[in-house]
C-alpha cells in the first residue's frame, strides 16, 4: 500500500558479512561463505535482505498475490541443521491472472496422473522394490496393452519388423558403442558374469545393429526397419523422479531404419508421418524441436551437419512449425524432439527422430550396392510414442483419467437397481461380452445413486441401469459419462453404437484432434 521502491546495493563480500550479521541474519552471514562478489543487497523501506534479484520497481507493482503453503526444510538440506519453514505463493501483476493461474493450477491438480492412477488402480510404486519402477495393475495392465496392440498393428502396415533383443548385454559391447565413454553416469553398476561385466541396458540400438549384422546385407533389402517394445534401465536421481513421468525403468517404441543416403529423405518423412499419426489417434497437440550437437559428441562437425540439414529438410518440407533446441541432441545423433505439453504447459518428450551417422562408422555396418561393392548405411533411431510410461502418464493427464471408450478398461457398468435384476443384468453383459465389449456388473446390495457415482468416479464411459421396466421391456436405461441419461434402448442398439466407436477410435466429446500447439 505504500507503494515503496525496491533499491538494490551491491557490496563486497566483507561488507555483506557486517550488513547481514548486524541484522541477526546468521543463515545469510553462512551463505556469503559460498559466494563471490560482488553481491547484492536489497532495501524495501527499513527491511533489508541479500537477493540477487531482480524484482518489481515498487511493492506497488505487484497487485495480486496469495500464500498457497507451507513447509518444512532442513537448512541447507542436512537434517543434522535447525528445521526452517519454506512459503510458497504466487504473484501477479493484475488480479485476473492470479486467479486464472489457481484455476489452471486446480485443474493440473485434478488431472495429476498420480492421484488418478491411485483413484482408478492403473498402476503403483513401491519403495521396498525400487524407486522409479512401475508396477502396472490389471486396468493399467489393460490399457497398455491396448496401445501396445495398436502400435504393433500400424507398424506392421508401414513395412516395420518386430524384433525382441536382450535386457543385458556385455561391457565390450557398450565399449563400443561409447556409451561408457559418454553415458556411463546413467547406467547402472555392472554384475559379473563368468568374470565379465554385464550391463543392463540403457539403449536398444546395439542389438538392433546386431541383428542387421547377421548376415550380409543387399541394397536391394534397404530400407530395413527393425522395430521394438524394448525395455530399458537409466538412473535417474531420486529427486527428479515423477510418477510415469520420470522413472527408472521403462518401455520404449523404439525402432531403427537402416537406409542408403537417397532413402533418408523419405524415411525420415515416414517417421513424421508415423509420429503425427500417433499422436492425432490419441488427440494430443504437441510442440516441434530440432536437437542439435552437445559439447560432448562423438563424430566429426561435418557428419552433425548433415543430419541436422536433414532434419531441417524434412521439417520444412512437411511445413512443420519448430524451434531450435541448441546443444539439445543426444552425444552420437541430433534430433527432432516432439513434445506433449502437461496441464501447466511443461512439455514433456514424445516421439524423436535422430539421424546417425556414427554408429555405422561404430560397428561397421553397411551394405552392399549395386556396384558389388560396401557401402555405410544411415541409420535412424526413431520412436513414435516415446516410452510406454510417460505416454500413459501424458495420456491419464491429457484425458483426465476419462478415457475414450476404445481404451478404457472397463467400457460399460451395468447395474441393476434391485437383486431381482441380478439375473437380467448379467445375461446383457454376456451378450456384450460376446460383441467384444469389456463389461462389469456392479451387484451389490446398494442404493443405485451410490452405483452410478461409482461408476462414475471410475470414469466408465457407459453405464446400463437395469430396473424392473427393462426387465419387461427387454431394454435397458443408458446413462453416458458426458451426455447424461440417454434413455431406454435396446441391448443389440447399444452394443453396435459402442462397436462404432471402439472401431473408430473416437476421442472423448469436445476433444480437438492433433494440431500441433
Amino acid at each position: 500500500a505504500e507503494d515503496l521502491p525496491f533499491e538494490r546495493v551491491e557490496l563486497s563480500l566483507k561488507a555483506a558479512r557486517v550488513e547481514m550479521a548486524k541484522l541477526g541474519q546468521d543463515y545469510k552471514v553462512e551463505l556469503l561463505e559460498r559466494f563471490e562478489e560482488p553481491v547484492s543487497l536489497y532495501r524495501l523501506g527499513e527491511f533489508v535482505d541479500l537477493c540477487r534479484g531482480p524484482h518489481v520497481a515498487r511493492s506497488g507493482d505487484l497487485c495480486a498475490f496469495r500464500l498457497t503453503s507451507v513447509a518444512g526444510s532442513y537448512w541447507s538440506g542436512d537434517s543434522t541443521r535447525p528445521m526452517l519453514q519454506r512459503v510458497y505463493g504466487l504473484g501477479f501483476a493484475t488480479q485476473d491472472e492470479l486467479e486464472a493461474h489457481v484455476r489452471l493450477l486446480e485443474e493440473a491438480k485434478a488431472r495429476d496422473h498420480r492421484l488418478l492412477g491411485r483413484r482408478l488402480e492403473l498402476y503403483s510404486t513401491h519403495e521396498q522394490f525400487g524407486p522409479g519402477l512401475i508396477f502396472f495393475h490389471p486396468k493399467g495392465g489393460l490399457i497398455r496393452y491396448l496401445i501396445e496392440e495398436f502400435w504393433r498393428t500400424e507398424h506392421l502396415k508401414r513395412g516395420y519388423d518386430i524384433v525382441f533383443t536382450p535386457h543385458l548385454a556385455s561391457e565390450a559391447i557398450f565399449q563400443r558403442s561409447g556409451h561408457l565413454e559418454k553415458y556411463a553416469d546413467l547406467m547402472y553398476s555392472p554384475m559379473d558374469i563368468d568374470g565379465v561385466p554385464y550391463y543392463v541396458r540403457p539403449m536398444n540400438c546395439p542389438g538392433h545393429i546386431l541383428i542387421y549384422q547377421a548376415r550380409p546385407r543387399s541394397y536391394r533389402e534397404l530400407p530395413l526397419r527393425l522395430c521394438e517394445l524394448g525395455t530399458v534401465y537409466r538412473y535417474e536421481p531420486s529427486g527428479t523422479l515423477h510418477g510415469l513421468l520420470r522413472v527408472r525403468g521403462f518401455t520404449q517404441d523404439d525402432a531403427h531404419i537402416f537406409c542408403t543416403p537417397e532413402q533418408l529423405p523419405d524415411e525420415i518423412g515416414g517417421c513424421l508421418e508415423l509420429a503425427d499419426f500417433m499422436m492425432k489417434a490419441f488427440g494430443f497437440t504437441y510442440q516441434v524441436f530440432l536437437a542439435t550437437r552437445p559439447e560432448e559428441y562423438l563424430g566429426s562437425e561435418e557428419e552433425w551437419e548433415q543430419a541436422t540439414a536433414a532434419l531441417q529438410a524434412a521439417l520444412e518440407q512437411r511445413g512443420l512449425d519448430y524451434e531450435v533446441d541448441e546443444g539439445g541432441g543426444v552425444f552420437y545423433a541430433p534430433k527432432i524432439d516432439v513434445k506433449l505439453p502437461d496441464p501447466l504447459g511443461k512439455g514433456w518428450q514424445g516421439p524423436t527422430i535422430q539421424v546417425d551417422l556414427n554408429f555405422p562408422k561404430r560397428f561397421g555396418i553397411t551394405y552392399v550396392g549395386a556396384d558389388n561393392t560396401e557401402h555405410e548405411v544411415v541409420m535412424i533411431h526413431r520412436t513414435v510414442i516415446g516410452s510406454m510410461e510417460r505416454f500413459l502418464g501424458n495420456l491419464i493427464e491429457h484425458y483426465g483419467g476419462a478415457f475414450p471408450v476404445w481404451l478404457s478398461p472397463v467400457q460399460v457398468a451395468v447395474l441393476p437397481i434391485t437383486d431381482d435384476q441380478r439375473q437380467y443384468a448379467y445375461q446383457a453383459a454376456g451378450r456384450l461380452r460376446q460383441g467384444g465389449l469389456r463389461v462389469e456388473v456392479d451387484d451389490r446390495s446398494e442404493k443405485i445413486g451410490h452405483k452410478i457415482r461409482e461408476a462414475t468416479l471410475q470414469k466408465t464411459p457407459y453405464m446400463l441401469i437395469v430396473g424392473k421396466r427393462e426387465v419387461e421391456n427387454g431394454t435397458v436405461s443408458l446413462r453416458a459419462r458426458v451426455a447424461g441419461d440417454l434413455g431406454a434402448v435396446a441391448v443389440e442398439e447399444f452394443m453396435e453404437r459402442a462397436q462404432q466407436e471402439v472401431a473408430g477410435r473416437a476421442l472423448p466429446e469436445g476433444m480437438e484432434i492433433g494440431a500441433q500447439a
